[in-house]
C-alpha cells in the first residue's frame, strides 16, 4: 500500500472587514427608587417627593436664676409666712401677742426691705437689660389695668397677666414682676400705705406660682389654658384669703366676735378667721376669680403667643455686647 499525500490548498486572503465604530461607555444607571402600591385611581407614574420635616423652634427659655437668688427667694418668703401667719402661732400670753395692734406695721417695715433685697438679687444674678426692660413693660402694662376695675366686686384684669407672664418666663421673673407691679399701681391709684409691702408679696408669690406650675416646656393648646384657668381661680382665692390676714388682727375683738382675740386659742382664732372672711371678702374673692378665668380662656392664646415670641427673641441667656466704634 502506498501512503498518498493529501495535499493543503493555500489558504484565501481573507476580505478586509470595515472598522466598527469606537463604542461610546454607557452612562451609569441610577437606581431606580423602590416602587410603592399606588391607590386606586391615582397615576403610578406620579412620584410624591418628601421634603425633610423642619425641626422645630427651641421653645421660649424663661429667666434663669442663681443659687443665691433662689436662697434670698426662699428667705423671704418663709419671713412672709411668718408675717402673715403669726396670730396663729404666737401664744396667747406672748409678746407678739401683746403688740396684736402694731405687729403688722413692724412687719410691713422688714417686708419692704427684704423684697427690695430679693428683687436686687433676682436682677443682679439672673436679668440682664433686655428682662429689665420686659419687667418695665410688663410692670406698666399690669399697673395700668389695675385701675380698669378700680377693685370693684374684686374686678382686677391685672391677675390674669400675672399668671401668664409667670407661667412663660418663670418663677424668680414673676415674683419680681408681681411685687413691681403691685408697687407701681399704688403710686398710680394712690394706694400706698402699711397694706403695701403685704400686697407686694402676696402678688410676687401669685405670680411665681404660675411660672411652677408642670408642662412649661411641652403643655400647649386648650389644655395649658384650663390649667392656668384652674391655677388663676383657685389662686385668686388664696390672694384674697392671705391678705386678710393682714388686716384682721386690727380689728377690736370688743366690737366684733369674728376679729381676732390675742388671748383665745390658735384654733378659736381659726375659726373667727374663717368666719372674718366668709362674711368680709368671698365676694370680692369670687369676682377676682371668675374675671380671671374668663381673661384667661379669651385672651390666654394670643397673649402667650405675644410672651413666647418676646422672650424667643430676647434671648435672655445670651449676653448683650457692644463693638468698638470703627477708625
Amino acid at each position: 500500500m502506498t501512503n498518498t499525500r493529501h495535499s493543503t490548498q493555500p489558504p484565501h486572503p481573507t476580505e478586509p472587514t470595515e472598522p466598527t465604530e469606537p463604542t461610546h461607555p454607557t452612562a451609569p444607571t441610577h437606581p431606580t427608587a423602590p416602587t410603592h402600591p399606588t391607590a386606586p385611581g391615582t397615576n403610578p407614574h406620579l412620584h410624591l417627593h418628601r421634603h425633610p420635616t423642619p425641626r422645630p423652634h427651641p421653645g421660649p427659655r424663661p429667666v434663669p436664676l442663681s443659687p443665691r437668688s433662689l436662697l434670698a427667694l426662699a428667705l423671704v418668703s418663709l419671713i412672709g409666712v411668718a408675717a402673715f401667719a403669726w396670730p396663729f402661732f404666737a401664744s396667747p400670753g406672748s409678746q407678739v401677742s401683746a403688740h396684736a395692734q402694731d405687729a403688722p406695721w413692724l412687719f410691713a417695715g422688714l417686708l419692704v426691705l427684704l423684697v427690695g433685697v430679693v428683687a436686687a438679687a433676682i436682677s443682679e444674678a439672673g436679668m440682664g437689660a433686655k428682662a429689665v426692660a420686659m419687667l418695665g413693660v410688663l410692670a406698666a402694662t399690669g399697673a395700668a389695668l389695675r385701675p380698669i376695675g378700680a377693685g370693684t366686686a374684686g374686678l382686677e384684669p391685672m391677675f390674669f397677666l400675672m399668671v401668664l407672664s409667670g407661667r412663660v418666663l418663670g418663677p424668680g421673673f414673676g415674683f419680681t414682676l408681681g411685687a413691681v407691679t403691685m408697687f407701681s399701681s399704688a403710686l398710680l391709684t394712690g394706694g400706698v400705705g402699711p397694706w403695701l409691702p403685704f400686697q407686694m408679696l402676696s402678688m410676687g408669690w401669685f405670680a411665681m406660682g404660675a411660672g411652677l406650675l408642670p408642662g412649661a416646656r411641652r403643655l400647649r393648646g386648650r389644655a395649658e389654658l384650663l390649667l392656668l384657668s384652674a391655677y388663676g381661680f383657685v389662686a385668686a382665692f388664696v390672694y384674697g384669703t392671705v391678705m386678710n390676714l393682714y388686716g384682721w388682727p386690727f380689728i377690736d375683738a370688743l366690737a366684733s366676735n369674728i376679729a381676732f382675740q390675742a388671748d383665745a386659742s390658735p384654733a378659736a382664732n381659726l375659726a373667727r378667721f374663717v368666719a372674718y372672711c366668709l362674711a368680709t371678702s368671698l365676694g370680692w374673692d369670687l369676682g377676682r376669680a371668675v374675671v380671671t378665668v374668663v381673661l384667661t380662656l379669651t385672651l390666654g392664646a394670643p397673649v402667650l403667643r405675644a410672651l413666647r415670641r418676646a422672650t424667643r427673641r430676647a434671648a435672655f441667656e445670651t449676653p448683650v455686647t457692644f463693638d468698638p466704634p470703627m477708625p
